[in-house]
């Protein structure tokens, strides 16, 4: 009987937001292929929960911010699973902390390098693989930061700023074909990305007042958006950019 599973690939797939979406793809039964960068143990943690919650899955090796390496992880992919249908790019580095002034062309090029160029070398791959594979998705875990910029965050706004066009941009392209490409903008969220709010409750909890809701946000909060933004029943949404912070980005003019 034929494997009928959707194949499912996830990149930065190892922690966090993307470990939580491989999670919850597996848990619909599908295939997902975990794209890691450099913790091969971590990876395959993310697999054993995805087959543990129902689902089946792969460790890849991928760095998005090369090209090549990309091409290679889709080329293995697709090698032994055949073309994904579903791509959810969750790969990215967190905001340098640098002031412009003092920021040097290293740390620029590897927050852009991943968090937008990653996100385009992987858009292209997927969308050249796919073949007549359809309906299919894309969805890319962005930032509130594409619009609310923080000092010291030149790098990261910047890149969140251009994925949101990028999204908006392949939308229009591949809607004719029946591709849907959105984004999600997280708030502040329970990751590894925000050590310190996971680890030293006080701060969590003097974070925790800005925000309407007054608590983080959970992974898999994310992870559920990303799973209904890639089903039929979110069939009519492209080129959107949806909020999950609750109510965060809301606040950006008080005070003042």
């Amino acid at each position: 009987m034929p494997d009928t599973r959707r194949n499912i690939v996830i990149t930065g797939a190892e922690s966090g937001i993307g470990a939580a979406c491989a999670q919850a793809f597996g848990a619909l039964g599908d295939h997902v292929t975990v794209l890691y960068f450099k913790d091969a143990a971590a990876a395959e943690a993310s697999a054993q929960a995805v087959r543990e919650a129902g689902g089946a899955a792969m460790i890849v090796q991928c760095a998005v911010n090369d090209p090549a390496s990309v091409d290679a992880a889709f080329t293995e992919m697709e090698a032994r699973r055949g073309p994904a249908s579903v791509l959810v790019n969750s790969a990215g580095v967190n905001m340098s902390g640098i002031a412009v002034r003092d920021m040097d062309e290293a740390v620029w090029t590897r927050t852009l390098g991943t968090d937008l160029a990653g996100a385009f070398h992987t858009s292209r791959r997927f969308l050249r693989g796919l073949g007549d594979l359809r309906p299919a998705s894309i969805v890319h875990i962005s930032s509130i930061h594409a619009k609310a910029v923080r000092a010291g965050g030149a790098d990261y706004c910047a890149a969140k700023g251009g994925l949101t066009n990028l999204v908006r941009t392949l939308a229009v392209e591949e809607a004719p074909g029946g591709v849907r490409v959105n984004a999600i903008e997280p708030g502040m969220i329970l990751t590894p990305m925000n050590r310190r709010a996971e680890e030293d409750p006080a701060a969590r909890h003097e974070m925790e007042q800005h925000i309407p809701l007054r608590r983080a946000g959970r992974a898999e909060e994310v992870a559920h958006l990303a799973r209904w933004l890639a089903s039929d029943e979110a069939g009519y949404i492209t080129g959107a950019s949806i909020v999950i912070d609750g109510g965060l980005s809301l606040m950006a003019g008080l005070g003042a």
